[in-house]
């Protein structure tokens, strides 16, 4: 549960800033859609391979 003090006089506005901030770190909905859809073994292997290897160029030309 996530809980957001609200100090006397504050904005309602920057109350609902906090939350909005701290329920997307809990990633809930990130989870939700992951969740919606499924994906095979084989296919996350493939991205995650991708992934690593879009990175590790990434790094050799900073270099």
């Amino acid at each position: 549960m996530i809980v957001v003090p609200v100090k006397e006089g504050e904005n309602i506005e920057r109350a609902l800033k906090k939350f909005k901030r701290k329920f997307e770190k809990t990633g809930v909905v990130k989870e939700l859609r992951r969740r919606q859809a499924y994906t095979k073994p084989s296919v996350v292997k493939r991205e995650q391979k991708i992934h690593a290897i879009y990175v590790q160029q990434l790094q050799q030309n900073e270099d």
